[in-house]
């Protein structure tokens, strides 16, 4: 790995460090909320530019980093891009239904709100 490359590699907690006051944080911002929506119905890692967020670019890397800090995302540089995955295997394992039970809550909360 050159230089370059290591001062682009991202700090994230260990699964042992995820706490679940961090994750109900991060989980409890309505952008970041969509963010997680998102990268929950996806399969694939999910770049930045992706994301259709209504606020500044650097507020969206604030949402981002939230979520990397707090163990909800892992993040990891492709290239310029830099690519957003959901940690679900270790929420699920810390926390068992607590995304799902989030996750289902929102979409629920999304259509009485359309209604």
């Amino acid at each position: 790995m050159t230089d370059r490359d290591t001062s682009r590699t991202l700090a994230h907690p260990g699964a042992g460090e995820i706490r679940l006051e961090g994750v109900l944080h991060a989980l409890s911002d309505p952008v970041r909320l969509s963010i997680v929506f998102d990268l929950a119905a996806s399969s694939d890692d999910l770049a930045c530019s992706y994301f259709d967020l209504p606020v500044t670019k650097s507020t969206t890397t604030h949402h981002f980093r939230v979520l990397r800090e707090s163990g909800v995302v892992r993040q990891a540089y492709r290239g310029t891009t830099k690519l957003n995955a959901l940690r679900r295997d270790d929420l699920d394992a810390l926390f068992p239904g607590l995304l799902d039970s989030v996750l289902a809550s929102a979409a629920a909360e999304a259509a009485r709100l359309a209604a």
